[in-house]
């Protein structure tokens, strides 16, 4: 039996409308062809790419955490090797 749709999937926009050095929105983390294509996708392609955007929000705060660990650890040694 086929799931009957009775909601709409909002877009994700927060209107944060600039792109970062990947290609992705800085706002909804969607790519140009995902923004563009929004409307015309169905709600399973829909959730698709919102599941995609909450990867990409994961690897981001992974990698900002990574950055962080490293600046507090050359805080604690800011005496650099010369070799």
């Amino acid at each position: 039996m086929e799931q009957l749709e009775f909601f709409i999937i909002p877009s994700p926009c927060i209107g944060v409308c600039q792109v970062n050095n990947r290609g992705y929105c800085k706002g909804c983390l969607r790519s140009r062809e995902e923004r563009f294509h929004w409307q015309g996708m169905s709600n399973d392609q829909k959730r698709h790419v919102i599941k995609l955007c909450r990867q990409r929000y994961q690897r981001i705060k992974r990698r900002q955490r990574e950055l962080d660990a490293q600046a507090a650890q050359q805080a604690e040694n800011p005496q650099q090797s010369l070799f």
